[in-house]
């Protein structure tokens, strides 16, 4: 039933961005499908749409079962190898695709375990809240690939990703909360030298913000820190 869910999700969240006649359609049967079983919408500072469980509270929870993160690319991605004009071989796009899937778990592990004391684990229980990430509509302007070579790209914006993140009880697999969040990598309004490590670095950063979202509402259900 999950997975059905976040197959009925996903697509929603790509005609929200590249298909502008159909924005308001496709907007209200996300918000149904984010809520179809009892989440109510809420405001979440930071996020685009949070839905939440009435009544549910992160308390009980002192441990998290994150999932491996899933990556898909924007529909319209169809990226040619910076300085050629030959596009991403397969093996380059899952490259991609799985570098970024790292750069987010290892972001969510180390804001959970190492800046927090939430314990990362694999097994299930009372205490543990299970986490899904997926990243959706993952576009990179320009895609280095390279390892080596004079070739430079120069963009406004290294790219964008969006955020479908679920929470749940492990133990029963009821859904607790659901949010969706589009970030722009940081543009400086010019045109800028963009490479492999920028690119990293910009996902880097976004991944964590999203990670310290979640630890926030952990702390704030544990009273710990600012509210």
């Amino acid at each position: 039933m999950q997975v059905a869910r976040f197959i009925r999700i996903v697509p929603l969240l790509a005609s929200m961005l590249w298909l502008p006649a159909t924005l308001a359609a496709s907007k209200a049967d996300l918000e149904q499908a984010l809520s179809h079983d009892g989440l109510q919408k809420v405001t979440v500072k930071g996020v685009d749409l949070a839905y939440v469980r009435p009544g549910a509270t992160l308390a009980g929870y002192s441990r998290v079962k994150l999932d491996p993160v899933e990556v898909a690319f924007r529909k319209d991605w169809d990226p040619k190898r910076t300085g050629s004009s030959f596009k991403l071989s397969a093996d380059e796009r899952e490259s991609i695709r799985q570098g970024v899937a790292k750069i987010v778990y290892d972001e969510f592990v180390s804001e959970l375990q190492t800046k927090s004391t939430y314990q990362v684990v694999n097994e299930v229980g009372a205490d543990v809240l299970r986490v899904r990430v997926n990243i959706v509509n993952l576009y990179v302007t320009a895609p280095d690939v390279l390892s080596s070579g004079p070739t430079k790209a120069f963009t406004i914006s290294p790219g964008e990703m969006t955020l479908f993140a679920e929470l749940f009880d492990s133990e029963t697999g009821e859904a607790i909360a659901r949010v969706v969040d589009r970030r722009e990598a940081r543009g400086t309004g010019m045109m800028t030298l963009t490479t492999k490590s920028v690119n990293a670095a910009e996902a880097r950063t976004i991944a964590s913000a999203w990670a310290r979202i979640l630890r926030n509402g952990l702390d704030k259900a544990h009273g710990i820190g600012k509210k």
